[in-house]
């Protein structure tokens, strides 16, 4: 059920809690928000009653124009929520200002990711007095013009030393298992790492029905040790690196970007168009893998922090 807003003297604007019936038109404002870097459906959008959630929208001559959501930030920052604005930027300050009037207790910080050449949003959140906090990057690779040669003589010299690339089956050893769950762990432990690429930390269960459901596995054996992995998720006709990672003995070798290049490899040959992978800024080492197999990178990912402490 609705809820009205009081209305502002200084606003055009109706606010208002969003309703089923909002749907629809909140899918396409978060759409063209996000210039179609992703396509939002309906079906996204239905109340879920839960407290500490909230969606506000804008409303000006009948037409929904604007949206504000709030919503724990996930693990990455467990003490912060995240605020999301779309639409017509002139609605921002409004629907800020009523957000900030039905924050949920027990957090102490708003966190906001924008990409850095979405100028209505970024204004917004710099006047605003939110601070520049972390930035992230994001890369695709045309997959068309992937070629394996150029790392030939890479994966040469390290068969020499001992090392062979391979696509893990998802019958593989639980030994295996037990291996790439480790290097999981120690990946998630060394990667630099910001509250925007912190993923949920998963238990080994959940790690290999992940990995066998969804994903696709190579790793680097030496001497018939797990010591280098990459992952990919099939996103449509792209693919998506999830995780790579060195043992601490084995760096600075080269294996990162030989494993990543066999996994584009074999994506290549499947039929899969592109490929996207992500990170922080201060992840360097892989911001140098990337560039040697090709990844264009694109406009970056702000996150944008505000404590709440002073806004009490």
């Amino acid at each position: 059920m609705s809820e009205s807003l009081k209305p502002s003297t200084h606003t055009p604007f109706t606010l208002r809690l969003f309703q089923n019936t909002d749907a629809e038109a909140v899918a396409q404002v978060l759409t063209d928000g996000v210039r179609g870097h992703w396509t939002y459906s309906a079906e996204q959008f239905r109340e879920d009653g839960q407290p500490d959630r909230l969606r506000l929208v804008a409303v000006q001559g009948g037409r929904l124009v604007a949206t504000a959501r709030i919503a724990p930030f996930g693990s990455g920052a467990p003490d912060a929520l995240r605020l999301d604005l779309a639409g017509d930027g002139a609605a921002f300050g409004p629907l800020y200002l009523a957000t900030l009037g039905r924050l949920p207790a027990g957090f102490s910080r708003l966190l906001a990711v924008i990409r850095e050449d979405w100028p209505e949003t970024m204004r917004f959140f710099a006047a605003a007095g939110f601070r520049n906090a972390w930035q992230s990057w994001g890369a695709h690779l045309d997959l068309s013009g992937f070629e394996f040669a150029p790392f030939q003589p890479l994966e040469k010299r390290l068969f020499l030393e001992g090392y062979e690339v391979e696509r893990l089956g998802r019958d593989a050893a639980n030994a295996d298992w037990d291996a790439l769950y480790a290097l999981y762990q120690q990946g998630s432990a060394d990667a630099p790492r910001n509250p925007t690429t912190t993923p949920d930390a998963l238990n080994a269960a959940e790690f290999r029905e992940v990995v066998q459901r969804e994903e696709v596995a190579f790793v680097v054996r030496w001497r018939g040790q797990l010591v280098a992995s990459t992952r990919l998720t099939p996103h449509g006709a792209e693919v998506e690196t999830e995780h790579t990672v060195t043992h601490a003995a084995h760096r600075s070798r080269g294996l990162a970007t030989l494993v990543k290049a066999h996994a584009l490899a074999w994506a290549r040959a499947e039929g899969f168009s592109s490929a996207g992978t992500g990170g922080t800024v201060l992840n360097l080492p892989m911001l140098r893998v990337n560039a040697r197999l090709g990844y264009v990178p694109e406009a970056m990912w702000i996150t944008w922090e505000l404590g709440l402490s002073g806004l009490a």
